[in-house]
């Protein structure tokens, strides 16, 4: 599997989320919640291949939103590889401009351009704001504001072995840092109350104290 979120930079999107919506004045997010059933199949788009995990992840948001809506969307390796490379420069014959994407200069680009589906029609973002780093409490009220937020992480490398056994996202002392990764978080899980993500193809849980580390 790829990840392909390039390091964070600090202050790199202005606009807070907190500085717009308050906790207060909004509806409290229930115990567990999401709507990513309404999506019948998640898809890998070439990330096990590629390190285009944030414009994975950016198909995956327009799968959920139009599901929401009442309408489905398709999206293909092509067309999320095709959005990926004209932002970064990725030549699919040369392995050496695999560099992963900035996720700040990724929603500029779906905001003024739009990431493409596989009909060719481009799929844009009004605004975007930044969430605090580890704040399990604004991302479960953000997601469950908008149905589904891109979440950042720095990824163990114990994480893939979880991922590959069917097992929860959680904390092991002492491993290793792999790198960034980029997964939309669509809903909070029954009974566990741990988040829930679409990354690499499928549906996957983290522990809360997995997204705070």
């Amino acid at each position: 599997m790829k990840l392909g979120k390039t390091p964070a930079r600090n202050n790199a999107i202005q606009f807070k989320f907190a500085s717009y919506f308050s906790a207060t004045k909004l509806p409290t997010p229930p115990a567990y919640f999401g709507h990513h059933d309404l999506v019948k199949q998640w898809r890998m788009f070439a990330n096990d291949q590629v390190a285009d995990c944030v414009f994975a992840g950016a198909a995956h948001e327009s799968m959920m939103w139009r599901a929401e809506g009442g309408t489905s969307v398709a999206f293909d390796d092509a067309s999320v590889l095709k959005s990926y490379s004209e932002l970064t420069g990725f030549d699919p014959s040369n392995p050496a401009t695999d560099q992963g994407s900035d996720m700040e200069d990724a929603a500029a680009y779906r905001r003024k351009t739009g990431i493409l589906d596989a009909d060719g029609q481009r799929h844009t973002i009004d605004s975007y704001v930044a969430l605090a780093r580890g704040d399990v409490d604004e991302i479960i009220l953000a997601t469950y504001l908008f149905g589904a937020s891109g979440a950042g992480i720095n990824l163990p490398s114990t994480a893939e072995q979880q991922f590959d056994a069917g097992q929860v996202w959680d904390v092991v002392p002492h491993a290793r840092d792999r790198g960034g990764h980029y997964v939309p978080i669509v809903g909070v899980q029954r009974d566990t109350g741990n988040l829930l993500c679409v990354t690499w193809g499928r549906l996957h849980p983290m522990t809360r104290a997995f997204y705070k580390f």
